[in-house]
């Protein structure tokens, strides 16, 4: 039994390595380190991350907000997209991020240092967040934040939804822009239960699966125009931009594939939790 515990408790540890395990992925995903174009979402809300590692600049007249990092080795990437798309790297003020996994975080040291950005980070994600172990940021963060807390610069506001499973502190963002017409952003944070996660009998985080059920109870109930993600695998975002340079339009307005991919997410959830049910300690594929 000891040895067995032990077992569940080593695999559920390297799934949530994110160093590890985000690395690995990223070999078999050169996505994660392909540049994109840098483009105007919607209003003042950019995107300026890699082909599929998503980082989102929201530009203000007192400066930018920027949401995730990617890797470290992506920063660079980031820099230069922002700087293309005629603003200034430089001016970014506050940092933000999706969920504590190296994929999206682990550049938030080098931003900061570089920029002098404020670190706001979900309050069961910052111990993650501070954390000095391999390839983990180690960087202060600047403002805890809680659930329904907002984040407001220069006439923008963004409010944070905790959303957790994926990790503790796993946060999606949502705000206002300004197209013509009024658009809800939902930038979700992760509904994924990635492989090697314990649902059931978790000791390292018992209300894993509970959690999740409440992350699709708050993302079905949130209103949505622009579909967008920490990943932009969730949103198709490379089809849609190729979509919007061939016929115009903005294809990122989505509230019905919004719906159906969180419809789909749950419906994968559901089954996997049926599936660790009924044999405890199995971890997920």
């Amino acid at each position: 039994m000891m040895r067995r515990s032990l077992f569940l408790s080593l695999v559920f540890g390297l799934a949530l390595l994110a160093p590890g395990n985000s690395r690995l992925h990223a070999q078999a995903n050169p996505d994660w380190h392909r540049p994109f174009p840098a483009f105007k979402i919607a209003g003042n809300l950019y995107y300026v991350g890699t082909a599929d590692l998503a980082v989102y600049m929201i530009q203000t007249p007192q400066g930018n907000i920027l949401i995730n990092s990617d890797f470290a080795e992506d920063v660079p990437l980031i820099h230069k997209s922002i700087e293309q798309l005629g603003f200034k790297y430089a001016d970014t003020k506050i940092l933000l991020i999706s969920h504590a996994h190296s994929d999206h975080d682990e550049g938030v040291g080098l931003i900061k240092r570089e920029t002098g950005a404020k670190l706001m980070v979900m309050d069961a994600d910052v111990p993650a967040e501070e954390s000095t172990a391999p390839g983990r940021p180690g960087a202060h963060v600047d403002r805890v934040l809680h659930d329904g807390d907002t984040v407001e610069l220069g006439g923008a506001k963004l409010t944070a939804h905790w959303t957790p499973g994926h990790t503790k502190g796993c946060t999606t963002w949502t705000m206002q822009v300004q197209e013509g017409r009024t658009l809800n952003a939902v930038i979700i944070g992760s509904p994924n239960v990635n492989p090697g996660y314990v649902l059931v009998g978790n000791k390292d985080y018992p209300q894993i699966a509970h959690d999740y059920v409440k992350t699709f109870s708050v993302l079905k109930g949130l209103p949505c125009d622009l579909f967008l993600g920490a990943h932009g695998a969730y949103f198709g975002l490379k089809a849609k931009y190729e979509k919007m340079k061939a016929v115009g339009g903005n294809a990122l307005i989505d509230p019905d594939g919004y719906k159906a991919y969180v419809a789909e997410r749950e419906a994968t959830f559901q089954k996997e939790w049926k599936r660790q049910q009924q044999n405890p300690g199995s971890p997920a594929p």
